[in-house]
């Protein structure tokens, strides 16, 4: 019967947070199935806190030559992907992109226009080659007369794959959204995933956990059919919360008693974002003040495997600000991670 501490643990482990892994960057997105991606930076953090050696130039170089990309996927949310992830990714979120372009006000103004002919349009006008978003909204706005651009191009994003082109997402550099289809700029079509198979992999990742844990680190819901098809490959387990959570026979765990190094994370990282009940990695409180009324307010410092504080590059330099006091053992821990950020980001 796993404790929060032990379900902390396993996560961390799963994560590669409890000790930095030498895998290859690419392996590792894969074995992660994407990073976090609205901001540039975060993805970069997530690699640097959890493999050693890391170098940035082996994301952004591997943005650069197509073989990962920066694409709108789970939960309505920019992930940088490998690229055969987002083949297969995009189109089983695509459903909860759908929800969510229906709720989202930035593009209510566009909702008359009928999905289909949108699709078409922009597709047809990407057949040209890249645009920018500005210029794909202007094109959509000549195929659509009266209604407003921007509302075109955001409602564009939900319903086509459009791939944020570099240097956009790349390492020191600078870049505008530019957009191609996933298609188009990889070469090969979107394919129909193997569920099941994502079901074992969310869970080598994030598990032990429940459908409903998949489903918030997806936004995919109605998942519990599909963990009922693997049944039989999957093992019980029972939790201290009373909640039975789902795994893999033989999946690596964590002993409550472990210790959890510190670590600096990114704005947003889906060690934190991709169960329903988050308490194995937060408290509310913790939560809380990191998240501002639309979104992170800091980037994240982990500490005994769990928010911690937050900090700020400013001015050149790292600003913490912890919530509470740390042994002598995480202060020297941080000392060092501040030190791997700091040079890092000084490049």
């Amino acid at each position: 019967m796993l404790t929060v501490r032990a379900l902390n643990r396993t996560l961390l482990r799963r994560q590669q947070l409890l000790e930095r892994t030498s895998m290859p960057t690419l392996d590792l997105v894969r074995h992660l199935i994407g990073l976090q991606g609205q901001d540039s930076l975060p993805p970069y953090l997530a690699l640097a806190a959890r493999l050693d050696p890391f170098d940035p130039a082996e994301l952004s170089g591997a943005i650069e030559r197509g073989e990962a990309v920066r694409l709108l996927t789970m939960r309505g949310t920019v992930h940088v992907l490998a690229a055969e992830d987002a083949l297969v990714l995009r189109p089983w979120v695509q459903p909860v992109l759908d929800r969510i372009s229906g709720a989202n006000q930035t593009n209510r103004e566009a909702r008359g226009v009928p999905v289909p002919d949108l699709v078409a349009a922009t597709r047809r006008i990407l057949d040209d080659g890249p645009v920018t978003a500005k210029g794909l909204g202007e094109r959509l706005a000549e195929e659509f007369p009266g209604v407003p651009a921007r509302a075109l191009a955001q409602r564009a994003r939900e319903h086509v794959p459009l791939v944020q082109l570099p240097p956009r997402g790349l390492w020191r550099r600078s870049g505008g959204l530019v957009y191609q289809t996933l298609e188009h700029h990889l070469g090969r079509p979107m394919r129909e995933p193997d569920v099941r198979e994502l079901v074992r992999r969310y869970l080598r990742a994030f598990g032990p956990a429940t459908p409903a844990d998949m489903s918030a680190w997806s936004g995919v819901t109605k998942l519990g059919p599909v963990f009922e098809a693997v049944r039989e490959e999957l093992v019980e387990v029972p939790g201290a919360d009373g909640r039975t959570r789902f795994d893999l026979p033989g999946a690596p765990y964590g002993d409550s008693d472990e210790p959890a190094p510190v670590r600096m994370l990114g704005t947003y990282d889906n060690v934190w974002l991709s169960h329903a009940d988050r308490s194995l990695i937060t408290t509310p409180e913790a939560r809380a003040r990191w998240l501002g009324s639309s979104g992170g307010v800091a980037s994240v410092v982990l500490v005994d495997g769990f928010i911690g504080g937050l900090w700020r590059w400013r001015n050149e330099d790292v600003q913490l600000e912890l919530f509470a006091p740390l042994t002598t053992g995480q202060r020297d821990e941080l000392d060092e991670e501040v030190e791997r950020v700091r040079g890092m980001l000084r490049g």
